[in-house]
């Protein structure tokens, strides 16, 4: 009696704890163009009234020579209006990462984390923009409720420069 007792302590100690969570997919399109370039994409939380709510995400090249790369972040006109303009460089490598090729990327915010951490209960819109040298710019908006009371999914897909976006809520 003792042992099973024991192994099923372990067990539930070994299970590792169940967080709330946002998962973010987004679908990068393989574009056949002359001059090829990754995207920049911004992606962050807008309340029903369009305040920002949260900066998820940057990616963009933050490995050009003198910080070139930051000059092309206006370009994703939305984040660099509601976001971009008053961060400092800081705040940006705290949300940034590189470029990401055409297919299938995935991003997931936890609770606890940063990112999503203080999110009051209610309605939001998951907010990817997406913008490319020598190419076009493009923003979906995937409606969402936070938090879940099971796991949920919404999506939403763009016409050229992003292909379907989807956010996952678990609670």
């Amino acid at each position: 009696m003792r042992i099973v007792l024991t192994a099923t302590l372990g067990g539930v100690l070994a299970t590792p704890a169940l967080a709330s969570s946002l998962e973010v997919t987004v679908d990068i399109p393989e574009l056949a163009v002359a001059e090829y370039h990754r995207p920049y994409v911004g992606i962050w939380l807008e309340r029903p009234d369009s305040s920002v709510a949260a900066n998820l995400a940057l990616w963009y090249d933050h490995d050009m020579r003198g910080g070139e790369g930051t000059k092309w972040l206006k370009d994703m006109r939305q984040w660099w209006r509601r976001i971009g303009r008053d961060l400092s460089p800081a705040e940006i490598d705290g949300v940034s990462g590189p470029t990401r090729a055409p297919g299938s990327q995935e991003v997931v915010f936890e609770v606890p984390g940063e990112a999503v951490a203080g999110l009051a209960d209610g309605d939001y819109v998951l907010v990817v923009e997406a913008a490319r040298e020598v190419g076009g710019r493009e923003v979906v908006r995937v409606p969402f409720s936070w938090p879940a009371a099971a796991a949920t999914t919404r999506d939403a897909s763009g016409a050229e420069e992003l292909g379907r976006v989807t956010v996952t809520v678990r609670p």
